[in-house]
């Protein structure tokens, strides 16, 4: 049994931390670098901390963890997240996330997200009339633009409530999203503000609780006045209730096998992740293919003729049928996800000792999957750097390992809402496309991808439009 390569020379209590980059971007950059620079190894070994992480990066390895039941716990630094998520679907483990999984998994069915287009259109044609503004006028940065239109449409889905995000930029809300996702994404890698003590007195624990009750109490009100108006048939008909149904609704009247329903913070905690995993991951990806495509005129052009295959002059809403005939813009997405996956790399606990590729891994280890990495391949991903959707084809698909591509994860703890997602994207973009030429105004080595949390864009995504003529 051989011992996994370790990276650089640990120090006691602080491992590894002394060698890494604090700032975001620059630590993103090098554990990127080191996984080129350690290509032929299926794995190597960092120490945050006391804790050790073991990098993966190839999907044999991969797929031996993700695939394997017994590895289901996330990683060490999700534990970070419990304050503001709470024990959630994304940070759960065991019987709760099981339990949970199987709950929830019914409001993710295809004809429930379809009731959920009629808010996608309206918030993606309030984004175009917010970009018709800039067309034919000087470069400028989509990207709060297609994050608020995101922003708007997962608090109306997910809560049922209006937060008027693309109008109201500077609302408390939207701010407090952001800012707590950067002081998470901060402590998870700085191990001196591990422990509460030093966190409180030195970090940012103050600037944390303060952001947190904002959160908090935000969605306790909207949770407590959707469960007012169900229970009041008076205020809420049944039919004013299916038109706008989120899935706050449907969280309020679950129950489990043994007819138990979901409680207040139950509740909570699943709507706090919905707002966390569900629009600044979606509102990136959007992003990094406005950018792709607006780099790509033959993609663009391929893209503005299936979508006028598929509409024609017309400006009518995206309706289902839409979304079935929308088979190379899927590719463009894909293909977008593949380049600049919105998760650059996520984690699971080892709850075993297990073996992966001949080398011994302890029982308490952390496993991180470098998803940016993984997905840059040149044996299932030629010419890795270059943005080709026609390889999301299904003809040149064949062949190509499913663990070698998990922009959504995979296995057991895949992403639940990863139809929704897709289904978001494809009606944002393809209405910014039926009305509008992208032209990127970037080249690709200034875009300086930041893998925190999400992976953002270090300055921005510029770039020009100009009207449609049809």
């Amino acid at each position: 049994m051989r011992s996994i390569p370790e990276i650089g020379t640990t120090f006691p209590i602080i491992g590894n931390a002394h060698q890494l980059k604090t700032k975001s971007g620059e630590f993103f950059n090098q554990i990127v670098e080191l996984t080129t620079e350690y290509y032929t190894l299926p794995l190597f070994k960092i120490w945050i901390g006391t804790i050790p992480f073991v990098i993966l990066f190839h999907h044999e390895t991969v797929e031996s963890i993700l695939n394997n039941p017994i590895h289901m716990e996330k990683a060490y630094a999700y534990t970070f997240l419990h304050p503001w998520l709470g024990t959630g679907l994304l940070t759960s483990t065991g019987k709760k996330w099981r339990q949970r999984r199987k709950m929830l998994t019914p409001t993710f069915h295809f004809s429930i997200l379809t009731d959920f287009m009629e808010v996608m259109n309206e918030q993606s044609e309030i984004l175009v009339e917010k970009l018709q503004n800039k067309a034919g006028k000087e470069v400028f940065d989509c990207y709060p633009y297609v994050t608020l239109c995101a922003l708007d449409i997962i608090c109306e889905t997910a809560m049922g409530k209006k937060i008027y995000a693309q109008s109201n930029y500077e609302s408390e809300y939207v701010k407090c999203v952001y800012k707590m996702s950067d002081i998470v994404s901060r402590r998870q890698r700085l191990p001196w503000y591990w422990p509460d003590l030093l966190y409180y007195s030195i970090g940012d624990g103050k600037e944390h609780d303060k952001m947190l009750k904002v959160l908090h109490s935000f969605t306790q009100k909207v949770i407590k006045e959707r469960a007012e108006n169900i229970s009041n048939s008076e205020s809420d008909s049944e039919t004013d209730l299916k038109k706008r149904r989120a899935f706050l609704d449907m969280l309020l009247k679950t129950t489990d096998e043994e007819g138990n329903s979901m409680s207040h913070q139950d509740i909570q905690e699943e709507v706090d992740t919905f707002m966390f995993e569900g629009h600044d991951t979606t509102a990136a990806s959007m992003n990094w293919i406005l950018h792709l495509v607006g780099s790509h005129p033959e993609v663009q052009r391929k893209v503005h003729q299936e979508l006028d295959e598929v509409f024609g002059t017309s400006d009518r809403p995206v309706n289902t049928e839409d979304l079935k005939k929308m088979r190379y813009l899927e590719c463009v997405i894909k293909e977008g996800l593949r380049l600049y996956p919105s998760v650059p790399f996520f984690g699971r606990t080892i709850c075993q000792d297990t073996t992966i590729r001949g080398f011994k891994v302890l029982k308490g280890s952390n496993i991180i999957i470098v998803t940016y990495a993984l997905h840059r391949d040149p044996r299932y991903f030629p010419e890795p750097e270059e943005f080709k959707p026609e390889r999301f084809l299904p003809q040149n698909s064949i062949g190509r390992p499913a663990y070698a591509y998990v922009p959504f994860s995979a296995g057991l703890r895949n992403c639940i809402g990863q139809r929704f997602a897709l289904m978001e994207e494809k009606v944002v973009l393809s209405s910014v496309f039926r009305r509008f030429t992208v032209e990127a105004c970037q080249k690709h080595e200034e875009l300086h991808p930041v893998g925190e949390l999400i992976l953002r864009p270090e300055k921005g995504i510029w770039i020009k439009l100009e009207m449609r003529t049809k």
